[in-house]
């Protein structure tokens, strides 16, 4: 006798023995039991879920002869002919392959026949979204109103695909994933059904590599099983036979990771290519380890969402203390891209590298989130070194001033309140003014003197930045003012980007109407930034402090 695939040998023939799926079998059993049998269901989700199944099962309950609580009896000649695929009241259609007008008129001929035994012809069309518009039109009308005797099951996994008419006239039953749980103990009873020894470990990673399906996960367990005859199934056997990595080796690389330590990271990727390790589902399996973690550090109560075993957990626990939250955030966006490029690339291993020297080196991501890795990497050099530590809502603030300009301008706001500066490549660097550097020159020292026009700009410097546009307005963000002389004031951008946007003339005409507006007197304004400032030699204006001095004296 030829062999029998497990998932073939096992299909279930009870509606007891589906699994996953108890929403759509209690009411389908209840309808059996009430007699009040639809004429058209739609089964949809995704794939190995148990639509093709549930559906034989119906068919076989409909037209059983001693059904027991909406169960079919299986021993009755409608039941077995049935199971065997010889009987000529249940038709089975691929629509994948049978998608034409004149496939769906066949059937629309042959509903006007009667059953020649059992009470119900059943059609069940498999992939249904795969008919043609006009196979949709022929079957309308019969779906709508068919003979009594007639019942169509309907099975898809892309239900979008489905024309609205079409839904409307079925009853419609969403297929749930099914749980790495409950796959789990079905993988147990067929392993010892067939009298195969196996690792809980190993079919529970099994049920999770299924994402859901156990047609899927039936078929793994029958490669693993072939791959290692006659030998007891182990976790190990496993991830050979699916080419996947063990947990601790994702333990491994992020600590390397972590540290930096590039020619480690590289040399563990080696090792998975040796290996021979299917690196898109090391992908996929490093970004949900990362997944994990960052749910952990979230909150106290996610022990039951992540499904992983105490000692998995316990190790999970250690690792969420070593990084912080947006820096996991950080690499699962960059390995959540990496999936999606991985699908159709040639070189593989180049893309895997590249995301991991990204994570390795923050310098080479853009972003809000590297920067805040850059810093905390000098935060740690400064610590070494004896300096202080900047507190998170510093880091913050930095991130946030931070616009990734012009080479270097990028981080002149971040310099302005940290302490670091900008060198010609745009690399964060300790300023040469303690505190206050920012740009790549050291800034003018402040003035205390202002004259009397500039002096009342500057008492209303926040009320006029608020009414400017809010374009206007970002590129005012954390400008400075500088006194030029009588009735003209000068803006210092805090970089580049933001010294060409102010520059415009349309801008410059704005920002000179709203201080007229506001102070009766016309300003004449010169913007320039660090790097391009021609009166490098007269101080820039401490707002705050001339603000404070005039309620000061004014309260004198």
């Amino acid at each position: 006798m030829s062999y029998m695939a497990l998932y073939r040998k096992f299909r279930p023939a009870q509606f007891g023995d589906v699994k996953g799926q108890e929403h759509i079998v209690t009411t389908l059993k209840n309808q059996i039991r009430a007699e009040r049998i639809g004429h058209a269901y739609l089964f949809c989700g995704t794939r190995g879920t148990g639509k093709t199944t549930i559906a034989k099962i119906l068919a076989k309950a409909v037209n059983c002869e001693h059904p027991v609580e909406g169960n079919p009896c299986g021993e009755c000649p409608s039941c077995r002919a049935i199971a065997a695929g010889a009987s000529m009241n249940v038709i089975e259609i691929d629509a994948a392959s049978n998608n034409g007008v004149d496939n769906i008129r066949e059937i629309r001929d042959e509903v006007a026949y009667s059953p020649t035994e059992g009470r119900y012809k059943v059609y069940i069309i498999d992939e249904v979204h795969m008919l043609s518009t006009g196979a949709f039109n022929a079957l309308l009308k019969t779906l709508e109103e068919p003979p009594s005797y007639v019942i169509f099951i309907l099975a898809t996994t892309e239900i979008h695909k489905i024309p609205v008419t079409i839904l409307s006239r079925c009853q419609r039953y969403d297929f749930r994933r099914i749980t790495a749980d409950v796959i789990g103990d079905r993988l147990k009873e067929l392993t010892q059904a067939e009298q195969v020894e196996a690792e809980d470990k190993a079919l529970r990673y099994i049920a999770k590599a299924a994402d859901g399906s156990m047609r899927d996960a039936l078929s793994l367990l029958d490669q693993c099983i072939a791959f290692y005859l006659d030998q007891a199934l182990t976790y190990d056997h496993v991830l050979e036979v699916l080419g996947a990595v063990d947990t601790d080796v994702y333990s491994s690389l992020l600590r390397k990771v972590l540290k930096g330590d590039l020619p480690a990271v590289m040399e563990d990727v080696e090792q998975l290519v040796i290996q021979g390790r299917e690196l898109s589902q090391f992908v996929v399996d490093f970004t949900w380890y990362l997944r994990n973690l960052l749910l952990l550090k979230s909150s106290d109560q996610m022990e039951d969402v992540l499904d992983v075993s105490t000692e998995n957990l316990n190790q999970l626990r250690q690792e969420a203390g070593l990084v912080e939250t947006d820096t996991l955030m950080r690499y699962i966006r960059i390995f959540s891209e990496l999936s999606g490029q991985m699908r159709y690339a040639t070189q593989k291993r180049i893309l895997v590298e590249v995301a991991l020297i990204k994570l390795c080196r923050p310098a080479m991501e853009p972003s809000t989130d590297g920067l805040l890795d850059r810093i905390r990497a000098l935060e740690e050099q400064m610590e070494a070194a004896g300096a202080g530590q900047l507190t998170p809502a510093a880091l913050q603030a930095l991130a946030g001033s931070w616009t990734g300009g012009a080479a270097g301008g990028g981080y002149e706001a971040a310099g302005r309140n940290s302490g670091y500066g900008a060198d010609g490549m745009g690399q964060a660097v300790p300023s040469a003014v303690g505190g206050g550097g920012g740009f790549p020159q050291a800034e003018p020292p402040m003035v205390d003197a202002v004259p009397e026009d500039v002096e009342l700009v500057v008492m209303n410097w926040h009320s006029i930045v608020n009414q400017a546009h809010p374009s206007l307005k970002v590129m005012l963000k954390d400008a400075r003012l500088k006194a030029l002389g009588e009735n003209k004031l000068g803006i210092l951008a805090r970089n580049s980007l933001a010294e060409e946007s102010l520059k415009q003339a349309d801008h410059v005409a704005q920002l000179e109407e709203l201080i007229e507006r506001r102070i009766s007197r016309k300003i004449q304004i010169q913007v320039a930034s660090a790097r391009t400032d021609p009166n490098k030699d007269i101080g820039v204006i401490d707002i705050e402090k001339v603000i404070h001095m005039k309620i000061e004296i004014e309260e004198d």
